[in-house]
This record gives C-alpha cells, structure tokens and sequence, in this order.
C-alpha cells in the first residue's frame, strides 16, 4: 500500500498530552502537523472529568476537565493543526536510516470516514495515554456477577452517560478516581458504605483525600482489602479483611459489607502495545517508553508523553512535559539540535521507585527529573548524586507515592554531572552531611 500523505509529525492521542504537543510543535514553526484520536471527539480523559482541580499550574485558574481540554481544542483550531477523530492507529512501522540519516516511519490508520491510510512522517510523538487495571489483574475471589467496575467507566456513565450504577457502593483503592468518583457518587445519592485501601497510605493526592473522602465522611479503611465478591446475578456484597505490614490475610479479621457495586481504583497502566509493536524500549517501573530529557524514545524521531510515559497526578504536569515533546519533535524535524554525543543513565536509588527521564543525551541545558517515592517518608533529604558525589540536595517534610516529585537540574548542577545520576531519598539518621 503506498503512503497516502506525507506529515513532518504525527501526534498519537488526542487528550492533553497530544493536544499540548501538537500546540508547541506548531508554535516551533512545524507546519505539516496531524493528530490521531480514537475517539469521535478530542480531548481525552477530561471529557468525562467534571471536577475542578485542574490548570492551577499552568494557568494559574482552577478549571474543569472540560474548560481545560477546551481552551487547548480552541488552540488547536486557530493554530491550524489537522486532527482525524474517529480513527485507529493499526500499525507504526519504522524502517531503517536513509541517504539523510533519518528513519522512515509509517502510521497505518482506519476510520470508517477514511478507510485505511498510510502516513508517512518525520517525527511521531506517542500520547496513547493509560488504561486501568481490572479485576482480572487482581485476582479477587468470589463469583462474577454484574456490578463491579473500574473507577473511571462509572465516572463515564455518571458524568457523560446519565447513569447511577447502584445504590450501595464499595469502592477498592484510593487512587484519585476513586475518591473524587466516592465524592461524586454521593452527591448523586448513593451510599459509599466503604473505601479499602490495601496500603496503610492513600494513594490518592492530599486534596482529595480532605475534599473527597474527610468533608463526606466516608469511611476509609487502611491495610483493608477485599478477600471476595458474593452475589449470583448481581454484587451481593463483599468480604473485607484486614492485613498485616506484609500485606498477608489476618486471619479472623473478615467482615461482610452489603452492596450492590464494587468499584475499583487500583492504579494505571501506560497505554503501550504501539510502542512495543514498533520495538521501542520500555521500563519495567513505569510500563512506558525510556526516554531521554527531550522526551525522545530509543528509537531516534520517535517521542512520547504523557501518561504513556508514566502515570501523573497533574494534568498542568502533563502539559508542561508534553510541550516540552512536541518542541523536541520539531527541533528534530528542523535539524536544529546537534546529534547526541552523551548516554548518562539516571538512576533510582534508595526510596525511589522509578525516574524520568532514564537517560540524558545532553548537559548543554538545564533539565528537570520527575519521580516517585516507594512508601510514605517524613522530614528527607531528596539528594541527586553522580560519580557517588552529591550533585544537589533539598529538603521535604513528607512525601508520598501518590504525589509526583521534581528535582530541577540548573545550569550549576549539570556542570557537577559526570558519568551518571542517582536520585535518592534519605531519611534524617542517614544525612552525613
């Protein structure tokens, strides 16, 4: 099949990420700019996201999940920047280096306006977004009755479709859909008779947490989960049972909780099966790409955003990242960036689950690292290290998986970077400094 049209950049995912790429890209001065949305609208996620909460950081304004895709759908439309909605991306194909050392990359794409199409482009930005994680992954006992959701399709339903799926709610997890959806759900006269949370943390922000859960009185059970699903047709109820610091059962511990709908809000996964179709590296923390400080993959024109890349907490997070993509793709596409001459590996060291980015490429400019903790810390230092000599260090009071961490590498710091990066989370005893 020949190509049907030729762009210098192609943006997977029309939500946040996609839509902030495509906006810098053009503002670099990149003309020949589409975007490939699944969905038969663009801006993602925050369709469905009626809260406010979002655009604090980057607009400096609280906002809905709508107001805030919009003011991007709106730029997106002046700019000039081509989006076909209604279309699947079937197939990246990358081809080897040609007489202008660059690599081929090819988007087969399907609508039912289109049909099938081959496009053909310079640079690909990839920002797939996340999917959650299903009972299926957790392995919960009991039967299979209808009534059990993930968090976010019965945010879908409430807020876009109009539907109330029960009346007597348990909810597993506390991550942030969860809790706003506890929040939500009430307010919708339904009773939340319980959120169980395997961890003894939340993992959810602070704000909602307070906002959410505390305001509503709603109980939350820590180092809880759910041991089964009674019910034929529909839920019946479940059975809650306590664990200890090693996340084992405690026996007699069980208690039985009526309802009629399990919710759950056990974490998100990296949308990747295109990222791994085309061979691009992942990590096996984040279940995204390995990129370096421009956002770029192991394959060289290919970058990636968003929560492709890792799970955030912030959409104004997702949108400072995902320009900072979109600018590197047309820097990229106008060969105004001298090749990489470095590969310093940065490293998670001590308390620190996973980093981003994996690698940098350059020092010729400052850069920021973001990371998560592995449990809850109170009063550490957060201390950057290369060649086993500390590069930086700042101090927090707590700090928690739920909630992303940056370290800002200056112009100061990145002289001090030699052949590699460690970030590490000390507690008080351990600082010798």
């Amino acid at each position: 099949m020949k190509q049907d049209f030729c762009y210098d950049i192609i943006i997977i995912g029309g939500g946040p990420a996609g839509l902030a790429a495509a906006c810098a890209a053009r503002e670099q001065g990149v003309e020949r700019i589409v975007i490939i949305e699944r969905d038969l609208h663009l801006g993602g996620i925050l369709q469905q996201c009626i809260h406010n909460g979002f655009g604090l950081h980057h607009f400096g304004e609280e906002l809905t999940g709508p107001e805030y895709a919009l003011r991007f759908i709106t730029k997106v439309k002046e700019l000039g920047i081509e989006y076909k909605t209604d279309t699947i991306v079937l197939d990246i194909s990358v081809g080897e280096k040609n007489c202008f050392d660059e690599r081929q990359k090819v988007v087969t794409v399907l609508s039912v306006k289109e049909g099938m199409q081959q496009l053909e482009t310079n640079a690909l930005v990839l920002a797939m977004g996340c999917r959650e994680r299903t009972r299926g992954a957790l392995v919960i006992p009991g039967t299979r009755p209808a009534g059990i959701f993930t968090a976010g399709a019965v945010q879908r339903f409430v807020n876009m479709e109009g539907y109330l799926p029960g009346k007597k709610i348990v909810i597993l997890g506390s991550g942030d859909i969860g809790l706003i959806m506890a929040r939500r759900l009430t307010l919708e006269g339904a009773e939340v008779k319980l959120i169980c949370e395997l961890m003894s943390f939340s993992a959810g922000l602070t704000r909602n947490i307070v906002q959410c859960v505390e305001n509503f009185n709603i109980p939350l059970k820590f180092n809880h989960t759910i041991t089964k699903i009674h019910g034929k047709d529909r839920v019946e109820g479940v059975t809650v049972s306590r664990v200890d610091s090693h996340r084992k059962i405690i026996e007699g511990s069980d208690e039985f909780v009526e309802c009629d709908t399990l919710l759950l809000s056990v974490g998100l996964i990296p949308e990747n099966e295109l990222s791994v179709s085309c061979g691009i590296a992942l990590d096996a923390a984040t279940s995204g790409p390995v990129v370096n400080e421009r956002m770029q993959t192991s394959i060289e024109g290919v970058f990636a955003c968003g929560n492709a890349v890792h799970v955030h907490d912030l959409v104004d997070f997702v949108t400072e990242e995902s320009i900072r993509s979109g600018k590197s793709a047309a820097l990229y596409v106008q060969k105004s960036r001298k090749p990489a001459s470095l590969r310093i590996p940065v490293r998670s060291g001590n308390r620190v689950r996973y980093t981003i980015p994996q690698f940098v490429d350059s020092l010729d400019e400052p850069f920021k690292i973001l990371f998560r903790t592995a449990d809850e810390y109170r009063n550490v230092h957060i201390c950057a290290y290369s060649n086993n000599k500390k590069v930086k260090s700042i101090k927090k009071k707590i700090v928690r998986p739920g909630e992303m961490l940056s370290f800002e590498m200056t112009d100061a710091d990145v002289l001090k970077i030699q052949h590699d990066i460690t970030v590490a989370i000390e507690l008080p005893e351990e600082d010798v400094d």
